[in-house]
């Protein structure tokens, strides 16, 4: 049984509706007992990563009050650098939508994820686009929702892309896998509403990253 470690939520997410978009992407491997799943939030992660889970995802950003005079953040050099120690030596993680946001660009987490959020417009109806002929398998026709559009950094000649993302707004890159150390990194942009994190479209590519992921 693969034990998963999930950290949903923060300031400007609700950790609620991520955890029942989580629940739905989850089920068929929890149903067989596949999987077992362990919530937590960003205070307790470092001491639940010395339980070396087999996977770890993240929906939290790295403020934790970002609307104060003087913003705090929770991810330290030492935790970044534990995360770093666990994927190389084989866990796996999955950077998921807020995930990606407000992290150090020259930081560990950064380096390992090969990516992060740049900015998001207003929300507007995005479409998103899996590609075919990745080790994610088939991921299904595109599909739209209202959504706030991510804009990424990623260093794509270094990773594997899996999604595409299109909008009034412009074109990004939604999704992308790989390999770290003895490890695996999987990223994924969407969804920030209801509208999304809810459709079944997004629920199957949210699964096919989690089964390669955690090598269900």
């Amino acid at each position: 049984m693969k034990r998963i470690l999930v950290v949903v939520g923060d300031y400007y997410h609700d950790g609620e509706l991520a955890r029942q978009s989580w629940e739905r992407a989850i089920e068929p491997f929890t149903s067989k007992a596949q999987a077992q799943v362990t919530y937590a939030g960003v205070g307790q992660l470092e001491q639940e990563l010395v339980k070396s889970p087999d996977l770890v995802v993240l929906f939290a950003g790295n403020y934790i009050d970002p609307e104060a005079e003087q913003v705090r953040y929770w991810m330290t050099e030492q935790a970044a650098g534990q995360i770093e120690k666990y994927v190389a030596s084989g866990g796996a993680w999955l950077a998921w939508h807020s995930g990606l946001a407000s992290y150090p660009e020259d930081g560990e987490y950064v380096r390992m994820l090969r990516g992060r959020f740049l900015m998001h417009p207003e929300p507007s109806v995005v479409t998103y686009t899996p590609l075919a002929g990745t080790e994610l398998g088939d991921l299904g026709e595109a599909f739209s929702f209202l959504d706030e559009h991510y804009f990424v950094d990623c260093k794509e000649e270094e990773t594997n892309i899996f999604m595409r993302s299109s909008s009034k707004d412009g074109e990004a890159v939604a999704g992308w896998y790989h390999s770290y150390g003895s490890g695996r990194v999987g990223c994924i942009t969407p969804a920030h509403l209801s509208d999304g994190l809810l459709m079944p479209w997004f629920i199957k590519v949210m699964r096919s990253l989690v089964t390669w992921c955690a090598k269900l």
